[in-house]
């Protein structure tokens, strides 16, 4: 967790810092995620964020006093991801679907039938970006709150 807020605190990507660091892309991510880095990826990221090793090590171990604060910036940090994941999606939609009507458009002008998939994975990507916006009363975090306090027998 330490090491993404380092990272968007400098403003940097998964991808650049993965560049300076000289780490992969896929190590980041698994450092981000929570997972143990190995001591050379630890040391390389405390040389890019010109820290001692001793304190990366240190900060990354959960503070008793901060659990409160860690837990809402991990919710923030999932967050950001849905909706990361959301735009993403909404990206590569556009793309498919304008190459999918591109080669209708040169290949079949008569009958459009590119409009058929933009349709289904319009519904899809509609349904996502709802969820990811919590505007589908539905399956958000308020659904999942009662679902658990149901199972559990009690309020959380």
């Amino acid at each position: 967790m330490l090491v993404q807020k380092l990272r968007l605190q400098r403003g940097w990507s998964q991808e650049q810092l993965a560049a300076v660091s000289g780490l992969s892309v896929r190590t980041i991510q698994r450092i981000e995620r929570g997972n143990s880095a190995s001591l050379e990826s630890a040391k390389a990221l405390a040389s890019v964020f010109e820290i001692d090793l001793s304190q990366l090590q240190e900060v990354d171990m959960p503070a008793p006093a901060s659990n409160a604060d860690e837990a809402a910036e991990a919710l923030a940090f999932a967050h950001v991801r849905k909706v990361k994941r959301f735009y993403l999606h909404a990206v590569q939609y556009a793309t498919v679907i304008g190459a999918l009507f591109a080669i209708n458009l040169l290949t079949n002008p008569r009958y459009v039938w590119a409009v058929w998939p933009a349709l289904g994975w319009g519904v899809g990507l509609a349904l996502h970006g709802l969820s990811v916006f919590d505007k589908i009363p539905f399956f958000n975090a308020e659904w999942e709150k009662r679902e658990a306090e149901k199972f559990l027998g009690r309020k959380l």
